[in-house]
């Protein structure tokens, strides 16, 4: 039987994506409104997560982080957009697990194609599936801005009015570095890829 652990990550790193050391001064940012997009439909666990994030972003920083849903593909459509997004920190992937398995799942992203994802049953003893849910930023966002956003999602996780709030949606807090978050990232995408391909899982 497969068991699920959810966990927040408090992580502004990237994806597939990851922030390189680009210089560039953090004092500004953000200097515009933030759009944070979100794979699932508004009312969903992660679109939740996403607005707690963002309101608390917007009353540390100063601008408003919008969480900007963007259904489809498997949360795919709400991926490219971030990844095809200038790499200023003003568009931001709310990613999740989902993210890791896609990499293996979708040979190729159709953006006009609507599938529903397959599952994985419990055709897998004692295997255990984290549900996980982090920021990420597009590749070659400046390293002080990921390290910003960082510190104040951290702070945020730190906090007992919000720890309770997640706690309310079964998720624990994971505080983690950007680096951190990416290597949860591969690895699981990694653990993922194993699974999808033995079990032969395929979107018709």
């Amino acid at each position: 039987m497969i068991t699920h652990r959810h966990f927040m990550t408090a992580s502004a790193a990237g994806l597939a994506f990851a922030a390189t050391g680009r210089v560039a001064s953090a004092q500004t940012y953000p200097s515009q409104p933030v759009r944070i997009i979100v794979g699932f439909a508004a009312g969903s666990s992660g679109d939740i997560g996403a607005r707690l994030l963002g309101h608390w972003l917007s009353e540390r920083l100063g601008q408003s982080f919008i969480v900007e849903n963007r259904t489809g593909a498997g949360t795919n459509i709400a991926t490219e957009a971030v990844v095809r997004a200038p790499a200023d920190g003003h568009t931001l992937l709310y990613a999740t697990s989902a993210n890791a398995f896609n990499a293996t799942l979708y040979e190729k992203l159709s953006l006009d194609l609507l599938p529903e994802v397959p599952t994985v049953g419990d055709f897998l003893p004692g295997y255990t599936a984290d549900a996980w849910e982090g920021i990420c930023a597009p590749r070659n966002t400046p390293a002080e801005i990921v390290d910003k956003l960082n510190r104040e999602i951290t702070a945020a996780l730190a906090d007992p009015r919000m720890k309770a709030r997640l706690a309310d949606l079964g998720a624990t807090p994971l505080v983690n570095s950007p680096a951190g978050f990416v290597r949860l990232i591969a690895d699981e995408t990694e653990k993922w890829g194993k699974v999808i391909r033995g079990a032969n899982i395929r979107v018709e």
